[in-house]
């Protein structure tokens, strides 16, 4: 049976989420936030050696992957960009500009030796060469890849942050894809920022996937690609798959399919987590962002305490493969400092120092810059 919500997401009210819990009941809010992000680090190193490869390549190695199949799993560029914007995110809060992401990109990214992954995927890498011709932001964007996952997969601390308001989840995500994106992957990291800012708020699975759509073009491919998959979620993850993927198409990193399979693989699951970020696993194509995706929509609905116990742990800090600058950051550390109350007051008052250890002297600095954490 069809669900209206999903063919007619306009008429979703977003009302239906429910509102923010109130200071004295920050636990659960914290309790979400971490599961948004260490879902998302271990739907990450779940999906990493999948990446890339058919359903059928899958089962050819391992079968149906129930949990991790190396020894020593690790999340990807996923992970250590989610903790780049949520640091980012952490610094200037809804102050937010396009300026402040540039000269992220610059200090931590752009101006440093690069790890083994030398930027990662394609709009990283496109974005870096541009910002080293010495080209700004909207321009920086101007490259081949705009259109690719690698806003989505870094977007879910905005979900975090602006938790209960999908709009401006949204909005402050669309500043940070400003730099590196462009149409459809503005709207991809648009999509997965507001669908988590709605689970962080208690919202049922379909008013998550009611806001993703909300705050996206109904015309865009995105969410046409979205609409089919939720619509055909209770058929599982081979009809969610034939909806939206582009056969025969080499890359695997469109935005609008991988963006649609995640939430494909949420909606299938009901915000289960095991079943959500195990689905999205197992179809394969770009693996690690749509599991991340996955498990951070799905975190943010059930809390931390959802995800398997020897999954979580094998979670450690970020290794700086990708990004060196990231190196020791851990994602629950980011999710502390992405939950307002009253033990985060330092995110507001312009201190110069983070409240655990930094993992190399000058990783993360908090500027006191006098914008710091507005309106948080």
């Amino acid at each position: 049976m069809r669900n209206p919500l999903w063919e007619r997401p306009r008429m979703a009210s977003i009302a239906c989420i429910p509102p923010v819990p109130a200071p004295e009941d920050a636990a659960e809010l914290r309790e979400r936030a971490r599961g948004a992000l260490l879902g998302l680090a271990v739907g990450d190193a779940l999906g990493a050696p999948a990446e890339n490869l058919k359903p059928s390549e899958i089962r050819a190695r391992w079968g149906r992957i129930e949990g991790y199949v190396l020894d020593e799993p690790a999340g990807t560029d996923d992970t250590e960009y989610t903790i780049f914007s949520g640091l980012l995110l952490a610094r200037h809060g809804s102050a937010l500009t396009p300026s402040h992401v540039e000269a992220a990109w610059h200090e931590w990214i752009a101006d440093r030796d690069e790890g083994p992954f030398r930027g990662a995927g394609f709009s990283e890498r496109g974005t870096l060469e541009n910002l080293r011709r010495g080209l700004a932001a909207p321009i920086s964007a101007q490259h081949r890849h705009a259109w690719s996952d690698g806003l989505a997969m870094r977007a879910a601390p905005f979900g975090v942050f602006a938790a209960g308001r999908p709009a401006e989840a949204a909005r402050l995500v669309a500043i940070d894809g400003s730099v590196s994106h462009d149409g459809e992957g503005i709207y991809g990291g648009q999509a997965v920022a507001a669908g988590v800012a709605a689970a962080m708020a208690g919202a049922p699975t379909v008013a998550v996937v009611a806001s993703a759509l909300a705050v996206i073009p109904d015309d865009s491919w995105t969410a046409r690609s979205l609409r089919r998959a939720v619509a055909v979620a209770h058929r599982g993850e081979r009809a969610v798959r034939s909806a939206v993927v582009i056969g025969g198409y080499p890359w695997t990193d469109l935005a609008p399919e991988a963006v649609a399979l995640a939430f494909g693989a949420y909606a299938a699951a009901d915000g289960d987590f095991r079943e959500a970020v195990l689905t999205a696993v197992n179809m394969g194509r770009d693996a690690d962002t749509t599991a991340a995706v996955a498990g951070a929509l799905a975190g943010a609905t059930r809390g931390a305490s959802a995800i398997p116990a020897d999954w979580a742990s094998a979670i450690g800090p970020a290794s700086g493969s990708c990004l060196p600058s990231m190196a020791g950051h851990h994602v629950l550390d980011v999710a502390e400092l992405l939950v307002p109350g009253e033990d985060k007051k330092w995110a507001t008052t312009g201190l110069t120092r983070r409240p655990w250890p930094p993992p190399a002297p000058d990783a993360f600095t908090l500027a006191a810059d006098g914008d710091a954490g507005a309106d948080q």
